[in-house]
């Protein structure tokens, strides 16, 4: 099994094509209703669906090769942070921001640890 895309909810499609634009993805398809993008690294997708009153309590990470890196440059962008980058007890470097609907994104590095921290179960 492999992950295909997440998907959130959003209040206004327009707006927040131009925020996940803003972020680094890749615009691939365009309805009234719905966006899909790109991710710049691998295979996996991220989309949008339009809803009236999303309620959401989706957190969606997004793996960067260096997480200071990045945040300099979406702050550049205009893109806000809840919190900038700092170390985890659970071994990533982690950056917080919502986007427009308040769904929270989490720009992480992890490295070996993504998948393989020292607590793993075998």
């Amino acid at each position: 099994m492999n992950l295909n895309q997440v998907t959130v909810l959003v209040s206004n499609i327009e707006k927040s094509i131009d925020f996940y634009v803003n972020l680094g993805l890749k615009l691939i398809v365009k309805a009234p209703h719905y966006a899909r993008f790109e991710c710049p690294d691998g295979d996996s997708t991220f989309s949008i669906h339009f809803d009236e009153k999303p309620s959401s309590t989706t957190v969606v990470y997004f793996e960067v090769e260096s997480v200071d890196e990045k945040v300099q440059e979406l702050i550049h962008n205009g893109i806000k942070f809840e919190q900038l980058p700092e170390d985890k007890a659970w071994l990533w470097r982690e950056a917080y921001l919502n986007d427009l609907d308040n769904n929270k994104i989490i720009i992480f590095q992890a490295g070996d640890y993504r998948k393989n921290p020292p607590w793993r179960i075998n």
